[in-house]
């Protein structure tokens, strides 16, 4: 159960990445993020929980590695044998994360560039916990015969650039590549992936 205080912190957290993802975190007072939370304007609460804005961008962010954190090994260590089962399931989970992770992923893909701290961290982050975890899976395949890959970091870089950019980029603008839906493009990548793993 949580207490009042971890809940109007959990607030400002939540209230901060809505308002940094659809106004900017240059654009978005304090004041704005303390009545979103439903405390007053001008009181300052904000910095009862976080030292600064800044401070609370970090947890912001925080958030999201935390949940990328927890998921990315086991994740992968419980994928189904059947390639194809595999590369769905991968599919349905990077693209329930990136759905979850939308308001985050704006602040993330516009804003940190104002912040190289946490932009490293960021990155630091999404390589171990999904391309390191994906590279790790596609070279257990590889070992064992199951596909065939001269390069498995390579290649699971581009599948998830090929998976990151469809949700990516309806997140940014409202499209999607080639405005295609969801079942198309996710059977066209189900397709490509197999075809990528099994060549040769």
């Amino acid at each position: 159960m949580s207490t009042p205080s971890s809940s109007a912190r959990d607030r400002l957290v939540a209230e901060a990445a809505r308002l940094f993802a659809a106004r900017g975190y240059a654009a978005t007072s304090v004041a704005d993020i303390q009545l979103a939370a439903g405390l007053t304007g001008g009181s300052g609460a904000l910095y009862k929980h976080f030292r600064s804005k800044r401070d609370l961008l970090a947890a912001v962010v925080g958030v999201h590695l935390g949940t990328m954190a927890e998921g990315g090994g086991e994740f992968v260590d419980q994928l189904p044998a059947d390639l194809d089962e595999a590369l769905e399931v991968i599919r349905r989970g990077v693209w329930a994360g990136l759905d979850r992770d939308r308001d985050v992923l704006r602040v993330l893909l516009r804003d940190l560039d104002e912040f190289p701290d946490l932009l490293a961290e960021v990155w630091g982050q999404v390589r171990a916990h999904v391309y390191g975890e994906l590279t790790r899976w596609l070279a257990g395949l590889a070992s064992a015969g199951t596909v065939r890959l001269a390069d498995p970091e390579a290649t699971a870089a581009v599948l998830l650039a090929s998976l990151t950019y469809f949700p990516i980029l309806r997140a940014l603008i409202g499209h999607t590549p080639g405005d295609l839906d969801d079942d198309r493009y996710a059977a066209a990548w189900r397709a490509h992936a197999k075809a990528t793993l099994t060549a040769g």
